[in-house]
């Protein structure tokens, strides 16, 4: 029996600094979009730059686009639009000095947001999303999305958009929501985006070096734009100013969905539904349990993310080889949806509970398989590595779930871990000797955290004596409520 899709709902929450919209299938988290009016993100945008530096070491320049950190262009984000190959042929790319010099103006688009310490990645192959199409204006070919699976929209949709360009230079890519659309809905796409790229070469003619050309629409509309499908039942806004926005912009753009739209009102806040904003905290642990007992364990760091699934609880009820099968189709499911929650991408490596059975290998690959495949992010599995791990890529434009919401622990910079209280006992040790070898005083006070203090008076107490007999001196101890854990302060009296 073929599966069905499941009914999605949205929702959209806006406060005066903040908005968050929430993708849920079937009242399950799925996706969170968070825009923060001092820090938006800069995906789509398009800008007039002036090249800064170029890097034939690296094959690639830095752009200034008027922002704090300058940009990164690729050679081969640029040859597909000077050679018009459209990254389909494998001509060698050319030096990075034959396609820009420094100093030249250049239209460049933002292909990722800036992350951690890197600038912003640009492209000159510039894209114009809308409802239905993306327009690729210096290409020349029809892409329809894969997810259109069946064979005859899929040629409807090729045989008109060909016709329809025909002699106009450019190309499109047609999007998942165009599967059923009418010739006139399409029509009417394409010419808006084509008086939009008219706008766009107007503005970058006449604007100044390194401002902004183009900016993407805000998260409100960019909802209704991008993840509005037909298995999307209802869209719910929280606030009436952006409702009606919103509300506006369907009308004008996507009348089809209008009526999805709806305004929410009631008292209890509209993240509270579906315990949408417990999830949000769930996925903020490194550790997220599983129905039968197993969890999963996610490291995200500079280089990739880790995910290692453990039985934990779960003993199962036949043998160790079907608990450990059990357990690992389960966290199969788990970390796709883990994956989209929190906006993981990059490299990604998954370690899986060894299995014997080559059947179970396949299945749980299957069913990670088939839970990645409404992810919107474009992902690639390979085959399982020779010490059993799962290697795989996800897409990485936007910064995580976690980079967004969270910042560096500053008790341990970001390392997870904190020395404990006997290690700093023994710091302080030693820190007490070094300084009455260097400096002469009546007396020490010794500041710390109130369990360091416990444990010096209590465990450590003999030591504590002990180099109080070696110094001469007496040592007080005092208890400090806002020191961390690992921070000491030795004053000599």
């Amino acid at each position: 029996m073929p599966d069905e899709s499941p009914k999605e709902e949205i929702l959209v929450n806006v406060t005066p600094s903040e908005v968050r919209a929430a993708l849920l299938e079937n009242g399950i988290l799925q996706e969170v979009y968070i825009e923060r009016a001092a820090r938006r993100g800069l995906i789509s945008n398009i800008y007039k730059g002036r090249v800064s530096r170029v890097l034939p070491g690296m094959q690639a320049a830095f752009i200034d686009i008027g922002l704090e950190r300058t940009a990164f262009l690729h050679a081969s984000d640029i040859v597909r639009l000077r050679n018009g190959d459209n990254g389909e042929t494998d001509i060698p790319l050319p030096d990075i000095r034959e396609l820009v010099r420094d100093g030249e103006e250049i239209l460049v688009q933002v292909v990722k947001d800036p992350l951690g310490n890197k600038g912003a990645r640009l492209t000159t192959f510039i894209t114009l999303p809308s409802r239905y199409v993306v327009l690729l204006p210096d290409g020349d070919a029809v892409g329809v999305s894969a997810r259109i699976e069946d064979e005859d929209e899929r040629e409807r949709l090729r045989v008109f958009f060909e016709e329809l360009l025909a002699e106009s230079g450019c190309g499109v890519i047609v999007r998942t929501a165009a599967e059923g659309a009418s010739d006139d809905a399409l029509r009417a796409d394409m010419k808006f985006l084509k008086k939009l790229w008219t706008v766009v070469q107007e503005q970058c003619r006449n604007g100044k070096v390194k401002t902004l050309v183009h900016e993407d629409l805000p998260l409100p509309a960019r909802v209704l734009r991008d993840l509005v499908t037909v298995d999307v039942e209802s869209i719910r806004v929280d606030s009436e100013e952006d409702f009606h926005v919103m509300k506006s912009f369907a009308a004008t753009f996507l009348p089809e969905i209008e009526s999805k739209l709806a305004l929410y009102t009631r008292r209890r806040p509209i993240f509270d539904l579906h315990g949408t904003e417990d999830e949000i905290r769930k996925a903020l642990a490194r550790s997220i349990p599983l129905k039968s007992g197993g969890y999963v364990i996610f490291d995200q760091t500079e280089a990739m993310t880790t995910v290692d699934v453990n039985t934990g609880g779960y003993v199962g009820h036949r043998n160790l080889e079907e608990t450990i099968y059990r357990t690992n189709l389960e966290a199969a499911v788990t970390i796709a949806r883990q994956l989209r929650l929190r906006n993981l991408g990059g490299i990604i490596i998954i370690d899986f509970i060894d299995m014997e059975e080559e059947a179970h290998r396949q299945r749980v690959m299957q069913a990670l398989e088939q839970a990645l495949g409404r992810d919107h992010a474009r992902h690639q599995i390979t085959t399982v590595s020779p010490l059993g791990l799962v290697e795989m890529t996800r897409k990485r434009t936007r910064e995580s779930l976690q980079h967004i919401l969270c910042e560096d622990c500053p008790s341990c910079d970001g390392r997870g871990f904190v020395m404990t209280n006997e290690t700093v006992c023994f710091e302080i040790f030693r820190e007490v000797i070094r300084q009455h070898r260097q400096f002469t005083f009546d007396e020490l006070l010794v500041l710390a955290h109130q369990d360091v203090i416990e444990l010096m008076l209590d465990e450590q107490s003999s030591a504590l004596a002990e180099i109080e007999g070696e110094t001469g001196k007496t040592i007080r101890l005092q208890p400090e409520a806002l020191y961390l854990q690992d921070q000491f302060d030795v004053v000599l009296m």
